[in-house]
């Protein structure tokens, strides 16, 4: 693993674990322990190339407010440096997060547990909801990357298949070269741009695997009845708000709440007072999740 210390500068209070999956990989984690009795378990997944270092505002913000935080890293990326840019398959992605929530549920049975997902993530979030509903209760998707605006070319895809005959490690750029993609604050763009742990390519493993997980994603829908919260960012340029809206509409559950930030770009993190989505979920999952 690549020295958690790289990311301490913006992720101040951050705690780092590790777990090992069941093929053996050690992935890293980061957490931010409840700052009080414990009322909750709150999972956050990052996007596919940002990592649990850019998102120590809400993590400090939900242990404040006496949750369980933690930010597992998707193996391959982040402080995860084995294997970096690739994923063997998307079986095994929501295999790596099945196995962690159980691991939390038994430190803190009884407790609520929430999964969120940011970007890319909220794919992998939607997809262990709906295949292991008795580990979720309440599902947040944050400008979630379902339906993106971004892809990759025709060219890119013709390549990428080769690749998976030839050398599925073969590195491929990721389409979100540029730091204005996800924020509009001079300075968050600055530190996506110098940050060492961003992934920026990954191998034609990780695209296929990406593919495969878009098509479980359509298939998900119809097997979410947890309830579910939906932030949207006005001025997001890589997720297509008006799709991923019909998309949410779909889901199986009754208890279904869209917050939208008509001003904001598409990581709330970079926002200049990230509170306010911190604390818009804190409310939802005290309201929605809890009660539940």
């Amino acid at each position: 693993m690549i020295d958690g210390a790289t990311i301490e500068g913006r992720a101040s209070g951050m705690t780092h674990r590790s777990f090992t999956a069941s093929d053996g990989y050690e992935v890293h984690v980061g957490c931010w322990p409840a700052a009080q009795p414990a009322r909750g378990h709150v999972v956050i997944l990052h996007g596919v190339q940002s990592h649990s270092g850019w998102y120590g505002s809400l993590g400090r913000a939900l242990s404040a407010a006496g949750y369980q935080a933690s930010f597992p890293d998707r193996r391959g990326s982040g402080p995860n440096s084995q294997d970096r840019g690739h994923a063997p398959s998307a079986g095994r992605l929501v295999a790596d997060l099945a196995e962690w929530v159980r691991i939390i549920r038994s430190e803190g049975p009884g407790l609520p547990v929430t999964m969120g997902g940011i970007s890319w993530g909220g794919k992998l979030a939607l997809i262990l909801t709906a295949r292991h509903p008795e580990l979720v209760d309440g599902l947040a998707l944050i400008c979630p990357g379902l339906l993106p605006r971004i892809g990759v070319s025709f060219g890119e895809k013709a390549r990428i298949a080769l690749a998976l005959f030839t050398d599925r490690r073969k590195t491929f750029p990721i389409p979100l070269s540029d730091p204005a993609l996800f924020t509009g604050n001079p300075e968050a763009q600055a530190y996506i741009a110098a940050d060492p742990l961003g992934l920026r390519e990954g191998t034609a493993g990780l695209m296929a695997t990406s593919f495969f997980i878009d098509r479980m994603v359509s298939r998900a829908p119809g097997k979410v009845r947890q309830p579910s919260l939906l932030m949207i960012a006005g001025r997001d340029r890589i997720v297509d708000n008006a799709r991923t809206l019909r998309y949410f509409d779909r889901l199986a559950t009754s208890d279904r709440t869209v917050i939208e930030y008509p001003e904001a770009h598409h990581t709330l993190e970079f926002e200049p007072d990230p509170s306010r989505y911190a604390g818009d979920l804190i409310a939802w999952i005290r309201g929605h999740v809890e009660r539940a």
